[in-house]
């Protein structure tokens, strides 16, 4: 697949890995986190960007998802992103593309905010919206075969050992950095996949009509 078959999912991937060597080059890194990085704290403290921020609070899901700890972080969250992202684009287009990135930054976000509302720990990273693109990829597109348990039905099986591998192996690369459980924001990954399951059904809809 060629990047112009997928712009939104390519561009995004570009522009997180352009923003993080230019971070790195200039020793920025640090203070990004802390200016653009989403602080649970901050809610309802700021409507503007007071001193030693860059954005206003309710950007920072935003910004925040285009910022990386490291370059295991990065590599492994753009590889995620880009094999799941583009195989999505293709079928559900780019503005579908667009409203699950968001979507699943913002219920990334708000689902680590109301698991620590008092946490000055800066949230970084593209987990929550790519967590969102994993939950359609798994929900509508993966053909692995699974049984239902009980009343809950095959499909939403797979979604969920699909959801428990996906933050099983952020977990893994949080203690490969030395982090542990507090470098990886777990709700986020959470907030995220909920999103994805909630919005999958609709988008297809919206695609491709009542089919």
């Amino acid at each position: 697949m060629k990047p112009q078959d997928a712009p939104v999912i390519t561009g995004f991937a570009l522009a997180c890995v352009v923003i993080f060597v230019l971070l790195t080059i200039t020793g920025f890194q640090a203070n990004a986190m802390i200016g653009a990085g989403f602080i649970p704290a901050r809610f309802g403290i700021d409507v503007v960007a007071p001193p030693g921020t860059m954005v206003p609070f309710f950007l920072t899901p935003l910004t925040s998802a285009f910022l990386h700890g490291g370059w295991l972080h990065l590599i492994f969250n753009m590889v995620m992103l880009l094999y799941i992202g583009r195989q999505l684009e293709a079928p559900l287009g780019g503005r579908a593309m667009a409203i699950l990135l968001v979507a699943g930054a913002y219920a990334g976000a708000i689902a680590q905010w109301a698991a620590g509302p008092q946490s000055t720990v800066p949230m970084i990273g593209a987990s929550g919206a790519i967590s969102a693109l994993l939950a359609v990829f798994a929900l509508i597109f993966s053909r692995t075969k699974t049984s239902a348990i009980g009343p809950i039905p095959a499909h939403w099986v797979r979604a969920l050992w699909l959801a428990a591998a996906w933050i099983g192996l952020q977990l893994l690369l949080g203690f490969a950095g030395g982090g542990g459980f507090g470098a990886v924001a777990i709700w986020a990954h959470v907030g995220g996949f909920l999103a994805g399951l909630v919005l999958a059904r609709p988008l297809l809809r919206w695609r491709f009509g009542a089919r």
